[in-house]
């Protein structure tokens, strides 16, 4: 099939320097309510590639995004918010990008270019087919991906990948792909636009999936979230209010005892 790379196609709209702010802002809006229906398109192959990780985790492997600048700092961002909401270990969702640390803020010039190192820094968390490995690129095309991917499916790893142009190479190197068409962008090739939110909508629909289909979630409260900072135990003791119908001291007692809303809850139905 022909590989025609939309995400660096001409954007629908011209001579943008001419448009007022608020013209820029009503089109830019415009565009990014088409992303939702692109993710819509892509939930069986969502499903697909969510379905084999919760095995995978399930059967105590990991979860890894790896990608290169704005993908690859997509899927830092979902996977370093996985332990606070869900109370997991850092391990267990991790994401790597091209050019390591530096690159999370800073462009590293060329490292996505490179066939060898997304395949070194998977070896380097001593990655094993018990894992899953998800490569993001909005392009579809990353060396740095698409390469360590392909040494994934040599070392039966289970791959997928969430792309934004169809039968792209990354695609037809992962086993479970992901592609969300979204389109031209706004500003010609800018794909941290509509690439990056259909990236960011999807990775929120995967972890957070996953993580229900763990137990990390009661009803539809995050009972395992680390509580890290004076919001977070305020929400927990409302939490503990809510489900035990308790004083809101008596709440504040036993998550200070328990150190956890689950354990709390837990423990004191245990007990009456």
């Amino acid at each position: 099939m022909d590989f025609i790379k939309t995400t660096e196609s001409d954007s629908n709209y011209n001579h943008l320097e001419n448009m007022s702010v608020l013209e820029l802002l009503q089109n830019i809006n415009k565009e990014d309510k088409t992303v939702p229906d692109a993710v819509d398109k892509a939930i069986p192959q969502i499903k697909k590639l969510t379905d084999q990780i919760v095995l995978k985790l399930k059967d105590g492997g990991r979860l890894f995004y790896i990608g290169a600048g704005t993908s690859g700092r997509l899927g830092i961002l979902d996977a370093s918010e996985c332990p606070p909401t869900f109370g997991v270990s850092f391990d267990l969702v991790m994401g790597l990008i091209a050019g390591g640390d530096t690159a999370i803020r800073k462009a590293v010039e060329f490292a996505e270019d490179s066939t060898t190192q997304g395949w070194e820094d998977l070896k380097n968390q001593n990655i094993s087919n018990k894992d899953v490995v998800i490569g993001i690129a909005a392009s579809g095309t990353t060396p740095y991906v698409i390469e360590a991917l392909k040494k994934c499916n040599q070392n039966n790893i289970i791959t997928g990948c969430i792309t934004c142009n169809k039968n792209s190479p990354l695609s037809q190197v992962s086993k479970y792909p992901i592609e969300v068409i979204v389109g031209p962008e706004f500003v010609t090739g800018s794909s941290r636009m509509k690439a990056g939110t259909a990236q960011k909508l999807v990775l929120n629909m995967i972890s957070t999936t996953t993580m229900i289909q763990l137990g990390k979630i009661k009803g539809n409260k995050m009972v395992d979230m680390q509580l890290s900072n004076h919001k977070l135990v305020d929400r927990g003791i409302n939490m503990i209010m809510s489900e035990l119908n308790v004083s809101r001291d008596k709440a504040e007692s036993l998550l200070q005892h328990h150190k956890n809303v689950r354990n709390a809850i837990k423990h004191h139905n245990n007990e009456n």
